[in-house]
């Protein structure tokens, strides 16, 4: 079982940048795979990017890839999303999302990012 807190969204203009969070907490050792998230109001949850926890490859979805970028620090158990030349259609709720190496998933409460025009 691990535990998920996301931080660092807010409110940002088009064109600019944060840097999204998700500190680790449990058992980190049983951690396979660690991916980010995103619903915007009245939308599905989509993925957004992911990294594999110890060999570090990272994928991302094509709205997202040049963009933004995933991360981990394993010594401080958190992973990353920079996310750089956002725009509008970026704002959503993020999440962080741990995969287990028994394909069992745990997710954080999410972190409101909201870009202006």
């Amino acid at each position: 079982q691990v535990h998920l807190v996301e931080s660092g969204g807010g409110l940002v203009q088009t064109g600019g940048s944060l840097r999204l969070s998700c500190a680790v907490s449990g058992h980190t050792f049983r951690i396979s795979r660690m991916d980010w998230f995103r619903q915007a109001p009245g939308k599905e949850r989509q993925f957004v990017a992911g990294i594999w926890w110890s060999a570090g490859n990272t994928y991302y979805a094509s709205s997202v890839k040049g963009r933004f970028t995933v991360s981990v620090d394993i010594p401080k158990n958190t992973v990353y999303l920079h996310m750089n030349s956002l725009k509008p259609e970026d704002t959503a709720v993020y999440f962080c999302k741990a995969r287990s190496d028994s394909a069992d998933d745990s997710w954080g409460q999410g972190t409101q990012v909201t870009v202006s025009s």
